[in-house]
């Protein structure tokens, strides 16, 4: 689920907020190129959720014997499948 461009710029300034004050960054450039970088990154990480999202669901489609959504079956095989897309992409280890 994507989240709407406010939603997303007001996590960069918390993000940032919070690193700032923290004292885990140093700045080497001014706070709103850091909150674009920040933006560009939640953006991303959506994109490949989504991607990954899809991806499993077309594997739990993809089976001989129907899945219901919500089931304890689907729902244990999709955290599977989604755990492996994950691996795959580099977002967890094995």
């Amino acid at each position: 689920m994507m989240l709407s461009e406010d939603k997303i710029s007001h996590l960069s300034h918390i993000l940032l907020k919070g690193l700032i004050k923290g004292n885990l960054v140093e700045l080497l450039t001014d706070e709103g190129t850091i909150r674009r970088e920040i933006k560009r990154t939640i953006v991303g990480e959506l994109k490949i959720g989504e991607e990954i999202d899809q991806n499993v669901r077309k594997k739990l489609q993809s089976f001989s014997r129907k899945l219901i959504e919500g089931s304890p079956e689907w729902d244990v095989l999709y955290k599977k499948f989604f755990r492996e897309e994950e691996i795959k992409k580099g977002r967890a280890s094995g």
